[in-house]
């Protein structure tokens, strides 16, 4: 298993970050070019790959406009061809969905999905149509990166023991030397992303030489809830991740404010420029309307918050050997309408981090992730499967009479719906709620009416159709 490290460069030259940001600029050119020709149906109907498209620029002279070294746009052809590849995988995702909701044959399913597979979906109409509805016409919007080969860099380190990192510039046989901030070597691929004066490099390392990969895991199997004031609630009752919440609320206040203010200042610059004072709007514009702080300050949120989710993982892993968790990757419709407040902080709950975490920190450490079908987890009892009312973290089974913590309530949910032979992981929420809701109604009939006497009972039972007054011996 491969993971990604980052290592940022420290106090680089302003002339070496500026003719990286043309390097740069003119890579986006070309994954724009290769988004406009290739990334939609059409593109995918032509069968090419990186290779070909690049020997085909090659030969027709489309490469002589780039104004960049060959092996810079050849890596770039072939990144954004992999991510063109990556959109149309992702849209599969949905289309097998919609399989799956159109027909319980067998036979057909495993047909349409053979052709999904085989790039041979355009010839059937439905699935023609389902991936004309998921997969969008994509454009590029990334020219702020450079992709490295393993073999067209090196690395040095001077006498005060800093690490320099040598990377192929605009001219041939002129390296750009950047120096960074560790002492450990980018090795493989690199890319880099130029941000806001400072150069991340991006590079893969093999997960097994980690320190976390040493860790063992536990032996216990274990359901966890995905939550947004902590981080994940297993069924032992243990919360994990507990300030993930206060991060992102108070993080969400913050841009709140901030942008309130940011938007009272561009109000204040159109109305300069409107009645001709270019040059207060222009004041504005350099020093408080910039996106460097904001985007630095948004960087170091979202190392706060991998961080919180991924401890939290590691503990619950401390302790399982498998992990059950819910699969939020289908988009629920029908929710009722949630205050401003609440909606701008859920926005920025990461749950896809949470998912990237679990299935990264169980793949390094040995234990198995299994995800489920997440429909009205949170909203039945686990004692008697009845559907119940939450209100805020307790829920109230009105069937049972008991209040339950809610997250704990769903993490057991959750655990429990890993053996169920009727809910698959792609079952739909209105077939699951039908499966729940029969389940409920075959209990109930067994129960004993609860007002009635021993005697309505024995005459009940001895009217019953199926009853026998016969002695056994």
């Amino acid at each position: 298993m491969k993971v990604t490290r980052i290592a940022y460069s420290t106090g680089i030259n302003a002339g070496k970050y500026a003719a990286l940001v043309e390097q740069a600029r003119r890579l986006g050119r070309v994954r724009s070019e290769v988004w406009q020709r290739y990334g939609s149906i059409n593109g995918v109907g032509s069968g090419l790959r990186d290779r070909q498209v690049r020997e085909r620029w090659l030969a027709d002279g489309t490469h002589a406009s780039f104004g960049v070294l060959a092996n810079a746009w050849k890596e770039t052809v072939r990144d954004a061809m992999a991510d063109i590849a990556a959109s149309m995988e992702a849209a599969k995702v949905e289309v097998q969905r919609s399989i799956t909701r159109r027909t319980d044959d067998p036979g057909e399913r495993k047909r349409m999905f053979t052709a999904l597979k085989a790039d041979r979906w355009a010839d059937d109409p439905f699935l023609a149509r389902q991936m004309r509805k998921h997969w969008k016409r994509g454009r590029n919007h990334t020219h702020d990166q450079i992709v490295v080969r393993a073999d067209k860099h090196n690395t040095a380190v001077d006498r005060r023991g800093r690490l320099w990192l040598a990377v192929p510039g605009l001219e041939r046989r002129k390296m750009v030397r950047i120096p960074l901030s560790t002492t450990v070597a980018p090795t493989g691929t690199l890319r880099l992303i130029l941000r806001g004066g400072r150069v991340e490099v991006h590079y893969q390392i093999d997960a097994s030489g980690m320190r976390s990969s040493q860790r063992p895991c536990g032996e216990a199997r274990v359901g966890v809830d995905k939550g947004y004031t902590e981080a994940l609630t297993d069924s032992d009752g243990q919360p994990h991740g507990e300030q993930l919440g206060m991060l992102l609320t108070r993080e969400s206040d913050r841009l709140k404010e901030r942008n309130r203010r940011r938007a009272k200042l561009r109000s204040i610059a159109n109305t300069a420029a409107a009645r001709g004072d270019h040059a207060k709007a222009h004041r504005i514009k350099v020093n408080n309307l910039g996106t460097v702080k904001r985007e630095r300050q948004a960087a170091r949120h979202r190392a706060r918050v991998r961080t919180e989710i991924f401890t939290a993982v590691h503990e619950v892993v401390d302790k399982a050997a498998t992990v059950v968790a819910e699969d939020l990757t289908t988009c629920f419709t029908g929710r009722k309408k949630l205050p401003k407040n609440i909606n701008r902080r859920l926005a920025a709950w990461t749950k896809g981090v949470t998912a990237e975490a679990l299935k990264s920190v169980s793949e390094r450490r040995g234990s198995a992730h299994v995800p489920v079908n997440a429909a009205y987890t949170s909203q039945t009892c686990h004692r008697c499967g009845d559907f119940g009312r939450r209100s805020g973290d307790r829920f109230h089974c009105t069937r049972c009479g008991v209040v339950w913590q809610a997250d704990v309530n769903a993490a057991i949910n959750i655990l429990q719906r890993a053996g169920d032979p009727d809910i698959a992981l792609h079952t739909p929420h209105h077939r699951v709620k039908q499966i729940l809701q029969d389940r409920t109604d075959r209990h109930r009939t067994r129960l004993p009416v609860q007002d009635s006497s021993p005697a309505t009972t024995a005459e009940r039972r001895a009217n019953h159709p199926n009853h026998s007054t016969t002695s056994r011996k």
